[in-house]
């Protein structure tokens, strides 16, 4: 049996969508992304809501909006996407890492104070793999030591935890729409928040700090712009955002069918003493954006092998940003720094996890993975 990681659930309305906005004039950034923006800021239940080319960009110009820059500091996990890293040093800022929790695999909140200097401007928080972290704790360390809080919420559109939505809490929130997430355009992002000036901030961030984009140029009588401060080039184009205006209609039924996967994956794998997966905190709302389980450190590529054998997809979420090469080299970081962090990246494989699955596809799955950590 041949099992892909992913396979997205685009419908034909999603398709139709895009159909119209190839055969309307505007296919750059105009009404089409508006519409998206203002059902995106509703369903996360912030004010406003801003499109872009990706995550990684939300989380640019989240540090960047808040002056961040040469011989700052932003604490981080570096249990996450090298891109969550990157954001820090793209600004010229250094990213701080502390350790994550062992049972899920978020960042550490009782370790984020003990690593704030004078130098530490913000803290991004990682939501994995769709479970917020603890935002209530969070943001009252932020709070007293008045430093500003930005979530990679790329994994978490959906979450809530102690009644508490994702960018809620955080002074901006990211997110992703990359090919393999819950809600998807191929590649895109956003950013969403509650500060007006911020939003404004945003929409010409996106577009080289222009004050007018082509929509507002060329649709009534033209208007000069002109570029108040140094932008990005990351605005979202209506054909991303016709992708997604109808599958935000949809977010819930998915949601709900990536739980119940969940819970067969869960009761599958019950009996395996082999293998452990992260703790889900009760009372909340997990996204659901990944199903990863944990084995043995010493043999968890063999595994990965055997499984890609037997036609099953699997990736690695995630391999710690502190050993990467770049920050190896030059932040001195090595194996040891944050051993929490490296026995999870050691251990995770992450298996299909997807709502197109069939029964049978998802008992191939549970029955190859316990043959093969039992072997």
């Amino acid at each position: 049996m041949k099992i892909e990681f992913y396979r997205h659930n685009l419908a034909k309305e999603d398709k139709d969508e895009v159909i119209k906005v190839l055969n309307s004039l505007f296919l750059t950034t105009g009404d089409c992304v508006a519409e998206f923006e203002k059902k995106l800021a509703k369903y996360v239940g912030s004010k406003y809501a801003v499109g872009l080319t990706s995550c990684t960009n939300a989380l640019e110009l989240a540090v960047k909006y808040f002056g961040i820059g040469h011989e700052d500091e932003v604490i981080t996990t570096p249990m996450s996407f090298i891109a969550t890293a990157n954001a820090i040093e793209y600004a010229g800022a250094k990213p701080v890492f502390v350790d994550v929790e062992s049972n899920t695999g978020n960042i550490d909140a009782s370790l984020i104070e003990q690593a704030i200097t004078k130098k530490t401007k913000a803290i991004i928080v990682v939501h994995l793999y769709g479970q917020m972290c603890d935002m209530k704790r969070i943001r009252k360390i932020a709070d007293k030591y008045k430093l500003k809080v930005i979530e990679d919420a790329a994994h978490c559109l959906e979450g809530e935890r102690d009644g508490i939505k994702v960018g809620q809490l955080g002074d901006i929130a990211c997110y992703s729409f990359y090919a393999t997430k819950n809600l998807t355009s191929g590649e895109g992002g956003a950013i969403s928040c509650n500060d007006k000036k911020i939003y404004e901030w945003m929409l010409r961030a996106r577009q080289h700090g222009m004050s007018k984009n082509a929509a507002t140029r060329y649709s009534k009588k033209y208007e000069h712009y002109d570029m108040e401060f140094l932008g990005n080039k990351c605005n979202m184009s209506n054909i991303q955002a016709a992708l997604m205006v109808k599958q935000l209609d949809r977010i819930e039924g998915y949601l709900d069918m990536r739980e119940k996967l969940a819970r067969k994956y869960d009761k599958g794998f019950l009996k395996n003493k082999n293998i452990k997966t992260p703790a889900v905190i009760s009372g909340g709302k997990h996204a659901r954006h990944l199903y990863t389980i944990w084995v043995d450190r010493d043999k968890r590529d063999e595994y990965m092998h055997l499984l890609q054998d037997a036609g099953i997809g699997v990736a690695v979420n995630f391999r710690p940003i502190h050993l990467m090469k770049y920050y190896r080299e030059k932040y001195g970081y090595k194996k040891g720094s944050f051993p929490i962090s490296e026995k999870i990246g050691d251990s995770t494989i992450t298996l299909p996890f997807y709502i197109k699955l069939s029964d049978k596809e998802v008992k191939y799955v549970i029955d190859t993975v316990n043959t093969i950590t039992n072997g």
